[in-house]
Order: structure tokens, then sequence, then C-alpha cells
């Protein structure tokens, strides 16, 4: 892939429910987009598509480098192909 092609790894962080009132989880958004607001409605939409009934987004950037590890390592693969990828964790962790 061209970098003139897409733009850098977006991601978005915060926390999401799958019923309201319900055990919170975070996540990790990662995608390309043209700019913040476009990054912010399409996780939005992947978010309730995938059965999250409200998010909380709380920072959101641009990556500078590749993560190390999974699962963020295979989602930002998955961003830079096109796809919207949700990584969900305890919180506690």
């Amino acid at each position: 892939m061209n970098d003139n092609e897409s733009g850098p790894v977006t991601i978005i962080i915060g926390r999401v429910w799958r019923r309201k009132g319900g055990e919170s989880e975070g996540v990790h958004v990662m995608l390309v987009a043209p700019d913040d607001d476009s990054a912010v409605r399409i996780a939005l939409e992947a978010l309730a598509k995938e059965g999250y009934a409200e998010a909380e987004l709380d920072q959101i950037g641009e990556m500078q480098d590749e993560p190390d590890d999974e699962p963020h390592l295979s989602a930002y693969q998955g961003a830079l192909e096109g796809e919207v990828s949700i990584v969900t964790f305890n919180e506690d962790d």
C-alpha cells in the first residue's frame, strides 16, 4: 500500500456498554478517516452495528507507530486495510 493512498490510523479510546446501565468495557477503535469528526461518526456506527447500546469516547489521536502486541497489531493492520477495528477489554486490566 502506498502512503499517499490513505491517511494515518486514528485511534479512539473510550468505554462501551452492551446495555444501558450494564457493565462497561474499555474500547480502542482503530480506523482510517479523513478527519476527526468522520472518525467519531464511523466509530459510533461500527459500535452500534456490533450491538453496543452506549459509548463514551474520551480521546482521539493518530497512531505514530505500529503496535507491538496483539490484539492491537491485528487491529492496526485491519484499519490500514479499510476496516473499523474494535478492541474491547476489562477496564480493570
